[in-house]
């Protein structure tokens, strides 16, 4: 699935209405302040933005002088066809920007989609054949690092230091003492939902449930009231899409896989059938069917499929990224007759709010994606390590973390916060500072090799086996703590 380098297609792209911003002039750098995590709220968040400035080209020449001759392989998930048109138009400034400032490294960069990446990579580092850089989903890099594919990285290397990133961010490149990647943007995800279908429903439409308990609720009246979809439940396995939805309420009723959500987790206590957990498995199963309040497809259901029907008026509510709106907005744009008034409709009555809460906590997954340098035995060429570097350096700076972080998540670079285009999105962005404002909120997956196993396949198994009778909730519950158990003790 090998595509055109980014470069070869970027010159077809039409320059982004923020073109001014995007501009690779050297800019003067104004003292920055150190960004207080201890202050962090929307408010704090919109004052610091526009506060700094930054030379990305005059930085990275300090790491990789940009006259360095090379070439420099990648694989990232980059923008989709079902991402917001300028999510793909950053995309290929930043390929711009890169060859611009590098013009004598080559680059061969390989967008792959979000549910092939890791089992794409994991083929090519068994035939040595592996990219020498990578960025991998929040939870993948553990399984590289521990199997010894990866080159130890950390901030310090490509110029800035570990207090530039998020603290939650730092833990998830972290195993067995070693710092192996880079954070790139950091996402927490918000509660979306349509006020015209809760006020039709007798909901208050300007209020977002409190807490999950509230959302089952909710989701069963609308439901019984109108007929259509309440929660947008996705269940599919081994999606990604299923942890980072199911986790937020698992946690939030106090449950956990591991004991991840602890101040400071071992990562040997189970989690998966505690009460809380059979508490939170039992309200997505009151939904799916006691009330038959979600959609049936749930159980094959990534976000992607729940778009169209919200976007039509037909599903109330659902978990996604501040590039939902944006989504829905072009949806919105393409849509004629009959369905464009209602797909207006909807965006117009787009709500955003707090992820809810439960008797425990409220909670939201720490997610995102971390850049790794792949060791050179496994790299198809061998590594061009200040090649690689290069890149490194300019994909994670505060400039182009927020900028190719557009619509979808928050810069990695911290600094990115003090930008000109933090200032900008937050300005452009509708209900971008609410989705922001979850990162206190937000747990990491398990630091273990063993995460993409126990996110991927055992808890969305875990669903499915309750979900369809094939158990009861406590069964289902139990049976996913014996399969984590044994997959950690090797069996």
């Amino acid at each position: 699935m090998k595509k055109k380098t980014n470069m070869q297609i970027a010159a077809k792209v039409v320059t982004l209405s923020v073109s001014a911003a995007l501009a690779m002039a050297p800019v003067a750098v104004l003292a920055q302040e150190a960004i207080d995590l201890s202050k962090w709220s929307p408010a704090y968040v919109k004052a610091i933005a526009g506060t700094a400035k930054f030379d990305t080209v005059g930085d990275c020449n300090k790491v990789v002088s940009t006259d360095h001759a090379g070439r420099v392989t990648y694989w990232y998930t980059g923008p989709a066809d079902s991402d917001p048109e300028i999510s793909r138009k950053v995309d290929a400034e930043f390929w711009l920007a890169f060859k611009a400032a590098y013009p004598n490294i080559a680059v061969d960069a390989q967008n792959i989609v979000y549910n092939d990446l890791l089992d794409k990579f994991r083929v090519a580092l068994l035939g040595n054949a592996g990219p020498m850089v990578v960025r991998l989903q929040i939870l993948g890099g553990v399984e590289f690092g521990a199997k010894g594919y990866l080159q130890e990285l950390k901030p310090e290397d490509v110029g800035y230091t570990s207090a530039d990133f998020w603290p939650g961010a730092m833990k998830s490149v972290t195993y067995g003492g070693a710092t192996y990647g880079i954070p790139t943007n950091n996402e927490t995800m918000a509660f979306i939902y349509n006020a015209k279908i809760f006020a039709d429903a007798g909901l208050d439409p300007e209020t977002a449930p409190a807490t999950w308990d509230d959302v089952v609720v909710a989701s069963k009246t609308i439901h019984d009231k109108l007929g259509i979809a309440g929660y947008g439940m996705v269940a599919k396995q081994n999606a990604g899409n299923t942890p980072f939805r199911f986790m937020p309420q698992l946690w939030a009723y106090g449950g956990s896989a591991l004991d991840e959500n602890a101040a400071a987790p071992t990562y040997k206590t189970i989690g998966l059938n505690s009460p809380g957990s059979k508490a939170a498995l039992q309200a997505s199963y009151d939904m799916y069917v006691r009330d038959q309040s979600v959609p049936v497809s749930a159980l094959t259901n990534t976000q992607g499929e729940n778009q169209a029907p919200f976007i039509a008026g037909q599903l109330a509510m659902m978990i996604a990224h501040p590039s939902e709106y944006a989504k829905m907005v072009d949806l919105a744009s393409k849509a004629t007759g009959a369905d464009k008034a209602v797909a207006d409709e909807v965006v117009a009555n787009m709500r955003y709010g707090l992820m809810p809460s439960g008797p425990d906590r409220r909670a939201v997954v720490f997610g995102g994606s971390n850049i790794h340098l792949v060791k050179g035995e496994y790299v198809d060429g061998g590594q061009d390590d200040m090649a690689a570097r290069a890149l490194i350096c300019m994909w994670t700076s505060p400039e182009w973390s927020t900028k190719l972080a557009w619509v979808g998540s928050n810069p990695g670079n911290l600094k990115g916060f003090q930008t000109e285009w933090m200032k900008e999105r937050l300005d452009t962005i509708k209900f971008l500072d609410v989705t922001t404002s979850m990162l206190p909120n937000g747990i990491p997956f398990p630091v273990i090799p063993e995460a993409p196993e126990i996110m991927n396949i055992i808890i969305p198994d875990m669903l499915q086996n309750a979900l369809t009778g094939k158990m009861t909730v406590d069964e289902a519950a139990e049976d996913a703590a014996k399969k984590v158990e044994a997959l950690l003790s090797g069996l």
